[in-house]
């Protein structure tokens, strides 16, 4: 995996727990995802690359389910709560199971 797709999924894993509205310490996650990427951005320069047009587009043209999945990645990393996790699985097996439903 090159730098530019270790960024794409940091930043999917941000949009991923945003759409966790039933998580009331989100907001801190958030946070704590931000700083993450903005050490990774700090650490690993990418020469010639849009970190703005590239964070647009994750957001635009991935799936909810890939974002919470980049989420379970990340999430370890920053030292997210069990819950949070367990959450995001739930919400991901969710999204399958609407899958399946609407095939």
């Amino acid at each position: 995996m090159d730098l530019k797709d270790t960024f794409r999924y940091l930043v999917g894993a941000y949009y991923g727990v945003s759409e966790m509205d039933n998580y009331e310490l989100k907001e801190y996650v958030l946070k704590d995802i931000e700083e993450y990427i903005k050490e990774f951005i700090k650490d690993n320069p990418i020469k010639d690359f849009d970190y703005r047009k590239e964070a647009d587009l994750v957001n635009e043209e991935r799936s909810v389910k890939t974002k919470l999945q980049d989420s379970l990645i990340v999430l370890p990393k920053v030292n997210a709560s069990m819950e949070l996790i367990l959450l995001v699985k739930a919400k991901i097996k969710e999204l399958r199971e609407e899958e399946i439903n609407l095939n």
